[in-house]
């Protein structure tokens, strides 16, 4: 397929120099960026000197991912660790288990990682494991065996991960999967690479996989609950002795779960910590961003004043859900109370839309500019 594509790039290096229009200079540079469009390959892993950026991963992953810093931090060690070649190169990127309750960015940092390590959320394939609880469903990873229906359409995983080998690879809820589902996985690490139903190798060494898992959630959520509490020091001391006592329960409550030997085969085992009240305000701030920057788009300036952004967090936070319900909340309430002001006429380009909570909704008040 590559080397079709670049013929392609050849014939039309050679149809410019051909041609009357004005001729440009066929650089290196341009070669690699037309190779990336074609293969969907991040033009990182063609340019070396891109490979720079990666030294600012960190950063860049806590900008976008707040209150998890010990977690993107050792994400980022090992990606960079395996990205400088000090890592198996017979092995994926990365290999993570993210473990925390429900709504405290383990989903996100997948998502946010398939970004900036691969240039887009499209690179993310998610896999949820509830499907494939029973031992049937194992051959849907890889396809189904020769003689069976859907033969010819591949596997899930493998097929995806054919057609876009850069990528995140997330297995959601793993301690929902069989036991053959997990023996895959362990394949998967050990050699770096899978063969579908057809007998056609997938390498998985340019992803980054991550599982997922709910394990000791229940004694989290009081954890969770101190968390969006906490005001003091003392309270602040008193959770971090708590997330410890949590994180380690959790780590025995997998082993029971996985085999030590596919334990063994993860750069990480990370445990997510409940949100503080802090958090959730950097968490609110930056969705709100979004729909500050959906305004601006329409020529007016948006304003949360305090009482919406208490008001739309109030809501928008559950100790068992954590800020998963916040972006609902915020669509229903903040957005919706901006669209209905725009689609009656009532504000005009350059005023200033102050959102206010006002018996317990978002209100708009409109000031001319």
């Amino acid at each position: 397929m590559l080397k079709v594509q670049m013929v392609q790039l050849e014939q039309q290096a050679a149809g410019a120099e051909s041609s009357s229009e004005p001729r440009f200079e066929l650089t290196e540079r341009y070669v690699r960026r037309a190779v990336a469009a074609m293969t969907d390959i991040p033009l990182a892993h063609i340019d070396q000197y891109q490979l720079k950026s990666l030294s600012q991963l960190e950063k860049r992953l806590k900008k976008r991912i707040v209150g998890q810093d010990e977690v993107v931090a050792e994400v980022a060690r090992a990606i960079k660790r395996a990205r400088s070649g000090l890592a198996s190169a017979s092995r994926p990127l990365g290999s993570f288990i993210f473990l925390g309750p429900t709504g405290v960015g383990k989903t996100e940092l997948a998502r946010v990682l398939a970004d900036e390590v691969f240039g887009g959320e499209k690179a993310l394939i998610k896999i949820d494991m509830s499907e494939l609880s029973e031992k049937h469903t194992a051959s849907r990873l890889v396809g189904a065996p020769a003689g069976y229906v859907g033969y010819d359409d591949g596997g899930k995983l493998t097929e995806s991960v054919r057609r876009r080998p850069y990528s995140v690879v997330l297995f959601d809820e793993i301690e929902k999967a069989h036991p053959d589902v997990l023996n895959l996985l362990l394949q998967l690490l050990e050699d770096g690479q899978l063969t579908d139903a057809q007998g056609k190798v997938v390498s998985f060494r340019q992803t980054i996989i991550i599982l997922t898992s709910n394990v000791g959630a229940e004694k989290m959520v009081r954890e969770a609950e101190l968390g969006f509490q906490s005001t003091s020091q003392e309270q602040s001391q008193h959770m971090d002795d708590l997330h410890r006592r949590n994180s380690r329960e959790a780590r025995r409550e997998l082993e029971q779960m996985l085999r030590p030997e596919l334990l063994n085969r993860f750069d990480g085992i990370l445990t997510f910590r409940a949100l503080t009240r802090p958090v959730v305000g950097k968490i609110f701030d930056i969705m709100a961003g979004e729909v500050v920057s959906l305004v601006a788009a329409q020529g007016r300036a948006l304003k949360i004043m305090p009482s919406a952004k208490r008001h739309l967090i109030t809501e928008g936070y559950d100790e068992h859900l954590g800020v998963r319900p916040l972006r609902r909340v915020i669509e229903r309430q903040l957005v919706g109370a901006v669209a209905d002001v725009l689609i009656e006429g009532s504000s005009q380009p350059g005023d200033v839309l102050e959102a206010r909570a006002k018996k317990g909704q978002v209100s708009i008040d409109v000031r001319q500019s």
